[in-house]
């Protein structure tokens, strides 16, 4: 029986690992971690810079601000002189422009040691990648820059700010870009060294073990978040309401918040949620109808 539910939870973990795309946290950070030619062809296709060489990168960097708000950048990259900050936001609500502006500032904070010439910031990109329009205008590219109003001529600060419009899969090398960004499968995109790379994480078995260990991690942490913060609600109600039911309902608040966080991080179904989250299929329509 053990070995059989075993089996069963390494079929759903090569299910969901074979639905992933690079718009996934998961999946896009397995993919472009140590991995430069991957970082480049996507600065270079966004940028139109075709002989931009990154020369490190690192995924879910996190920035510390000592007195206020940490900041975790999905991929963090620098060539000579120039620093970089894609991130993939599938939710609108992660794409709000002073989010940008805040990612512009931190990596700022961190790119000039004390004591050295202002001039000396690098230029800074901030990347955008999302699933919708977020900024719904229907254009592909939007390019944010400082301006001097009245007569529009660049501030030239050195700071750029760039959303992309996933939803737009043209015929052209931006609209291939988006559609490797959400396509499946490997053999199905236009650029060899994105489709190499996922191959390696979807078609291969250590690239399996790799991703189901990564997965349920995820799966683990966002449980453990979710717990705690329904529990402690649930503490605080048992109080005022009699604990056995206070415990009961900060359960409950935990598993819906763990399953709203799957489905948006993820873009896994409700169902696919409670699955990996083994609640038992009899309370699935309770939870759902509280979603």
């Amino acid at each position: 029986m053990a070995l059989d539910r075993e089996e069963a939870r390494r079929a759903r973990y090569r299910e969901i690992i074979q639905s992933f795309t690079l718009m996934d946290d998961i999946f896009m950070s397995a993919v472009f971690q140590d991995s430069l030619p991957c970082v480049n062809l996507v600065l270079q296709i966004i940028l139109e810079k075709p002989n931009l060489r990154a020369t490190r990168v690192v995924v879910q960097d996190t920035l510390k601000n000592l007195h206020g708000h940490d900041v975790r950048l999905d991929i963090h990259a620098f060539a000579d002189g120039q620093e970089f900050n894609i991130e993939i936001q599938r939710a609108k609500r992660g794409a709000e422009p002073c989010r940008a502006r805040y990612h512009s500032s931190m990596m700022d904070a961190n790119a000039l040691p004390e004591g050295m010439d202002y001039k000396k910031l690098p230029e800074s990109y901030v990347i955008f990648i999302t699933e919708t329009d977020v900024l719904g205008k229907g254009k592909p590219l939007y390019v944010i820059r400082r301006t001097i109003e009245g007569d529009g001529e660049p501030f030239g600060d050195g700071s750029h700010i760039i959303y992309v419009n996933a939803s737009i899969e043209d015929d052209t090398p931006l609209g291939n870009l988006m559609h490797d960004f959400q396509c499946v499968q490997p053999d199905e995109m236009y650029y060899p060294v994105l489709a190499e790379r996922a191959g390696a994480f979807k078609n291969t078995e250590k690239g399996e073990i790799y991703m189901s260990s990564k997965w349920e991690q995820f799966v683990q942490e966002i449980s453990k978040e979710a717990m705690e913060r329904g529990l402690e609600r649930g503490m605080e109600r048992g109080m005022e309401r009699g604990m056995e039911r206070g415990m009961e309902r900060g359960a409950e608040k935990a598993y819906l918040s763990s399953i709203r966080a799957m489905m948006e991080k993820l873009s896994v179904t409700a169902e696919k949620a409670m699955d990996v989250l083994a609640i038992p299929q009899s309370e699935w329509s309770r939870y759902k109808a509280m979603l």
